[in-house]
């Protein structure tokens, strides 16, 4: 078939392109779930060494690669902010020096907030890593009671 602009359009381009489309939503589908309960078993992850435990890391979210990607995307806004606030220079001076200076001060407050959240999220994952969990506090606990149950007795014999 052609169209009046003298492309060919072919119905069946469209077909097959979404039959691909759910055959690998479905492939990544069933892929996903083998994956999360094969590869990504916690019980598995002192198995991993080198490039395996990198993926492993990567895969199962221990390594954070957000805040590379938020600082190239810092670098890259205030080098647009900069470059294009040029553009500025011939309709208005003042425009230039505020899209200059006040348009990377906001870009860089944006920036080091979602910084900052990573940060936090950071320390509080080794605030919580250095804590006893609660189990093992109510653990101590009744041994600690046990053993003075147990002085208690052997003070009054």
């Amino acid at each position: 078939m052609y169209s009046h602009y003298g492309v060919y359009n072919s119905p069946s381009i469209s077909s097959s392109v979404d039959v691909w489309t759910i055959v690998s939503f479905l492939v990544a589908i069933c892929g996903g779930i083998v994956l999360y309960f094969t590869f990504l078993n916690p019980k598995n992850a002192e198995n991993y060494t080198g490039v395996t435990k990198k993926i492993y890391d990567f895969l199962s979210f221990q390594t954070m690669t957000l805040e590379a990607i938020l600082k190239i995307c810092y670098l890259v806004f205030a080098i647009f902010i900069t470059i294009s606030s040029f553009s500025l220079i011939s309709t208005s001076f003042v425009a230039f020096l505020l899209t200059l200076f006040i348009g990377n001060v906001v870009a860089r407050m944006i920036f080091e907030g979602s910084l900052l959240i990573l940060m936090m999220y950071r320390k509080l994952c080794e605030i919580n890593n250095k804590m006893v969990p609660v189990k093992e506090d109510k653990k101590k606990f009744e041994v600690k009671k046990e053993e003075k149950k147990i002085e208690i007795k052997n003070n009054e014999k």
